[in-house]
């Protein structure tokens, strides 16, 4: 698990890097907020494609990692012709490459943690991914956004191609013993993605957790949207700024991902996800005020919050997926979970060109509240129950998986 843990790190850093840039550098290219927020759309638009990309993980897993993370250092390096407005087409077909990559690498790595771990650590080990990816927002934004000002997008690009290459090595040397996903002896594409869809509406534990991460991101997809208009017009800053809200946005995911295994352990994934969202929503709406300490505060506490509804529901997927199909449901519910994020984001480039951030936050705080209160009353399975259940038919694992990491955590 050390490797595991090294290898997000290493991708982590160089992901969140570009993810950053790829906004400014559309911005100081074209000098429009909405372009600038459809690069973040373009990031998160493949994940439609979900369902059909998860159906791969579940065929193979490991040496998929290895080949994603080589793929993408190939691919980046292109970004250097990226000089002018009339070259940002090629960005955001990188970008939408850069997606797909990163639904398909999410799939196979919940696939590969659930298959092979026991049950009972899964919330502390996701906490701990959670930790390790975001842990990269206190670091990588101040690198990429002093990157960008200095010398431009292009030696972010490199950093971010250096980093998938890294990580391939981790992935690669990682001390896994993984046994092949069954499979039917009739595979047949779409009607193995039909069936990770099938379980996951089978389940009641699944679906409102599900439906709550959509809900959160589609809330986090509007607030994002808003960001340059945030830091422009409410804190009069320059768009490098961003990066300062996302570094302090990452301190307080590293907080939340050091919790929530023990809280996993304490309360159930649906209280978690409802208490979450409560905290997002209203650090959205603070973030409406025009002041610079109220700013970082708020993306602390979005920075604590979010994670927690994301983290619950991964480790209710990993749980409740039979083994054979934790890649489908995981990206299945992937799908669901991040799909309104992009549309969100779409959508939301278009309103804050309309809509005062000063209405628009405060609304969407009270839209979460209102969500995470109806959670909370509708109880739920405790997060912390090892011991399994049914999803339509099909027997859920329990603490075994299909093989067994070496050095554990």
């Amino acid at each position: 698990m050390r490797w595991y843990l090294t290898g997000i790190v290493v991708s982590g850093f160089g992901t969140t890097a570009m993810w950053l840039v790829s906004g400014i550098w559309v911005k100081s290219l074209t000098g429009s907020d909405s372009l600038a927020a459809l690069a973040a759309f373009a990031l998160w638009a493949p994940v439609l494609l979900g369902p059909l990309l998860g159906t791969l993980a579940d065929r193979v897993r490991r040496p998929l990692l290895v080949v994603l993370n080589v793929a993408m250092a190939l691919l980046l390096p292109v970004l250097l012709w990226v000089e002018s407005a009339d070259r940002v087409w090629l960005l955001f077909a990188v970008l939408v490459l850069y997606g797909a990559q990163g639904a398909v690498h999410e799939a196979a790595e919940q696939a590969l943690v659930a298959t092979t771990l026991d049950e009972g650590r899964l919330g502390t080990l996701n906490g701990l991914r959670m930790t390790a990816n975001e842990s990269m927002k206190l670091i990588a934004p101040l690198v990429a956004a002093g990157l960008f000002a200095r010398y431009g997008g292009g030696p972010v690009a490199l950093l971010d191609a250096a980093s998938f290459a890294l990580a391939a090595v981790l992935f690669a040397l990682m001390p896994v013993r993984e046994e092949r996903p069954a499979r039917s002896a009739r595979p047949h594409w779409w009607r193995e993605t039909a069936e990770g869809v099938r379980l996951l509406r089978a389940s009641p534990v699944l679906r409102p957790l599900v439906a709550t991460g959509g809900f959160t991101m589609l809330l986090a997809g509007v607030n994002g949207a808003a960001i340059y208009a945030v830091v422009d017009s409410g804190l009069g800053r320059s768009p490098a700024y961003a990066g300062v809200l996302y570094a302090v946005q990452g301190a307080g995911s590293v907080l939340a991902g050091l919790l929530t295994g023990p809280l996993l352990r304490r309360v159930p994934e649906r209280v978690l996800a409802a208490t979450g969202l409560a905290v997002f929503a209203v650090a959205v709406g603070v973030r409406a005020l025009p002041y610079g300490v109220t700013a970082l505060v708020a993306s602390a506490v979005i920075g604590l919050g979010m994670p927690w509804v994301l983290v619950a529901t991964m480790t209710a997927v990993q749980r409740e997926a039979p083994a054979e199909a934790v890649g489908r449901v995981a990206a299945t519910a992937h799908t669901l979970v991040f799909a309104p994020n992009a549309l969100a984001i779409a959508f939301g480039a278009g309103l804050v060109a309309v809509v005062d951030v000063r209405i628009l936050l405060p609304v969407l705080a009270v839209a979460g509240t209102a969500w995470a209160a109806g959670l909370a009353v509708r109880g739920g399975r405790r997060g912390g129950d090892p011991g399994g259940g049914r999803v339509d038919g099909l027997a859920v694992r329990g603490g075994q998986g299909a093989g067994s990491m070496e050095g554990g955590a």
